[in-house]
């Protein structure tokens, strides 16, 4: 089913209870406008995946989610604390109008980007920028129902980087093994596949750890769940680990080693905000990593979950 431009509706002003049928048989009902539309639910998740287009428009790359709010323009550039920061919006980042049709959004860093609207679903719409030739597609929620899982799974790699360090918190069951000996890991937000650990001492302060490991990661989609994810560390010294991946909350992930049946959970240490455009802060640490942070599209691979 093609997508129908929300504008369009302001053509098809009907009598009462009349619907405005388009030839492909989409259906958009009459009294629908923009405006309307945008502030219909308080968050909109930036389906980064689906992008599509040559350009990109940098607030929309960053943002997980965004809300349109009385004219102005919330961002949650973060995973965790979000339900939390700015009730749950995030921070203002801007202003909105909505003209012809047509979505202005004047970014308090990017300036001024229009977008034309077109409304996938009752809660699904695509936003097309003409000068960046780009689509970002987003999904509706009220802060009610907002979809946590989705969030934390299908952007777990982002989620790893907004700590400075995880430290070990809980060795359950298993066998003795050498990971045990590993007690902090690093995700690093320059790229998507570089991990370090440390077999530092408990009480290291977080700006002095050694990580005299390093590697490469991978994280796999798992073959019919959703709430699950398969983390392997390809250590350079030839060594691997895979690891079964959940997320007890938003600063706990929960590693299963599949060789020796341990169960490790790490909570995160120096988490990292990020703002807007060249602004980051770090509660706890003053070292900042690549504080322009943009989201691209992930392609994971898929693996069978072990017995």
């Amino acid at each position: 089913m093609k997508p129908i431009k929300l504008f369009f509706a302001l053509l098809c002003m009907v009598p009462l209870f009349t619907a405005c049928v388009f030839e492909d048989d989409a259906v958009l009902e009459r009294g629908i406008v923009l405006e309307n539309a945008l502030s219909d639910y308080d968050l909109w998740y930036v389906d980064i995946h689906r992008t599509t287009g040559t350009g990109e428009v940098p607030f929309l790359s960053r943002a997980f989610t965004i809300s349109f709010i009385n004219n102005t323009l919330y961002a949650n550039n973060n995973i965790v604390d979000i339900g939390y920061t700015g009730n749950g919006y995030g921070i203002p980042v801007g202003s909105y109008t909505t003209f012809d049709g047509l979505l202005r959004a004047n970014h308090d860093i990017d300036g001024n980007h229009d977008f034309e609207v077109f409304q996938l679903s009752p809660n699904q719409i695509r936003l097309y920028n003409y000068r960046e030739n780009v689509s970002y597609y987003l999904i509706g929620y009220q802060s009610n129902n907002f979809d946590y899982d989705k969030l934390f799974y299908d952007n777990i790699e982002y989620f790893l980087q907004e700590f400075i360090a995880w430290k070990k918190t809980a060795t359950i069951g298993g066998i003795s093994n050498p990971f045990d000996a590993e007690n902090y890991l690093q995700f690093t937000p320059e790229n998507n596949t570089t991990f370090y650990s440390s077999q530092d001492t408990f009480g290291t302060n977080i700006d002095l750890i050694d990580w005299s490991y390093v590697g490469g990661y991978e994280i796999f989609d798992v073959l019919d769940s959703e709430d699950l994810k398969i983390l392997t560390l390809n250590y350079d010294g030839g060594d691997i680990e895979e690891f079964e991946l959940s997320v007890i909350n938003d600063e706990t992930i929960r590693l299963y080693h599949y060789t020796t049946a341990t169960t490790y959970d790490f909570s995160g240490r120096g988490f990292i905000q990020y703002l807007k455009a060249g602004q980051a802060a770090v509660k706890k640490t003053p070292a900042v990593r690549n504080n322009n942070r943009k989201r691209t599209q992930v392609k994971r691979r898929t693996k069978m979950r072990k017995n």
